[in-house]
């Protein structure tokens, strides 16, 4: 399957190496560390995964191996957060400047971990703009640590698969449009 953006094909020599390394993966990794601990303001979450296939490409390993990073990176982001929430608590997290959830936000993410439990923690890391909001209440709550792991990467592999069947049916529909 070709990359659809000819600006890959011409990217100076040593940033397409550093892009064929295991570097590209270590930095996918960093980058959805920061995305889980909601620390990632500069660049919208759903494009990391679509934008790593389009540098890293499309082969079945090359998608193995960023959905996995993903969901590892973006776990380990969210589980700090969850465990900072849980010794800091609430109004710590509201007085750091990085911390970017207003308390209104953060009252009524309480209010949808209050009424559905755990599980709303897979299902708001599944869709747009609620991802990771549930972290902090759940470290709020008793929930315990290694369930909130195995929870956040749930919804975690639920939402950057879709992205990713997503571009990927995409380029397959434009292929066919095009060529």
């Amino acid at each position: 399957m070709a990359v659809p953006l000819q600006f890959v094909d011409e990217m100076p020599g040593f940033l397409r190496s550093l892009l064929d390394s295991e570097l590209a993966l270590l930095a996918l990794f960093a980058v959805f560390v920061l995305e889980g601990a909601m620390l990632m303001y500069f660049m919208p979450s759903e494009l990391i995964v679509p934008g790593s296939l389009v540098l890293l490409g499309t082969s079945p390993p090359t998608v193995f191996a960023v959905l996995s990073v993903a969901v590892v990176g973006a776990t380990i982001g969210q589980t700090a957060l969850f465990v900072l929430a849980q010794r800091g608590g609430r109004e710590y997290l509201l007085q750091k400047r990085w911390f970017r959830v207003s308390e209104e936000s953060l009252d009524r993410f309480d209010a949808w971990f209050d009424r559905w439990g755990p599980v709303v923690v897979p299902v708001s890391n599944s869709l747009l703009f609620t991802r990771g909001m549930l972290t902090v209440p759940a470290g709020l709550s008793e929930l315990d640590t290694r369930e909130f792991v195995l929870l956040s990467a749930v919804g975690t592999l639920s939402f950057e698969a879709i992205l990713a069947g997503v571009y990927l049916f995409g380029i397959d529909v434009l292929e066919g449009v095009l060529f």
